[in-house]
C-alpha cells in the first residue's frame, strides 16, 4: 500500500508560481513511478507531468511544458511540482499518482498505469 497526501495549493494571480509536493508513505513509497494529474470544473482529468523512480526521466503535457518542473527527493519521498507563469487555465484540482515499477527511468502518463491516488490539492489562479 502507497498513501499520498498532497499539499501547498492555494490562490495565487496569473503569472506568479507556486509549488505544490506529495508525500508518499508505505512499505514501496520508494518504488514508485510518479506523476502529477489536473482536473478542471466540468473537464475530465488530465495528465500533468511525470517522473521515473530514479528521478533522471520527467515528460511534460505540452500545456506545461516550458512553464512546470517535476521532481523528486526519494529520501523524503516526496514528488514536487514547481509551476511558473501559472495562467487561469492552470485553475484545477492537482492529483498526485504512484505506480509501482521495477524499472527505474521509465515513466507513466495514462491514469490507467496509476494504482494510489491522493485526495488533491487545490490550485486557483486569478487575473
Amino acid at each position: 500500500q502507497v498513501q499520498l497526501l498532497e499539499s501547498g495549493g492555494g490562490l495565487v494571480q496569473a503569472g506568479e508560481s507556486l509549488r505544490i509536493s506529495c508525500a508518499a508513505s508505505g512499505r514501496t513509497a520508494s518504488d514508485n513511478a510518479m506523476a502529477w494529474f489536473r482536473q478542471a470544473p466540468g473537464n475530465e482529468r488530465e495528465f500533468v507531468a511525470a517522473i521515473s523512480r530514479s528521478g533522471g526521466t520527467a515528460f511534460y503535457a505540452d500545456s506545461v511544458k516550458g512553464r512546470f518542473t517535476i521532481s523528486r527527493d526519494n529520501a523524503k519521498n516526496t514528488v514536487y511540482l514547481q509551476m511558473n507563469s501559472l495562467t487561469r487555465e492552470d485553475t484545477a484540482v492537482y492529483y498526485c499518482a504512484a505506480r509501482v515499477t521495477v524499472r527505474s527511468s521509465s515513466y507513466y502518463i495514462k491514469e490507467s498505469e496509476y494504482g494510489y491516488w491522493g485526495q488533491g490539492t487545490q490550485v486557483t489562479v486569478s487575473s
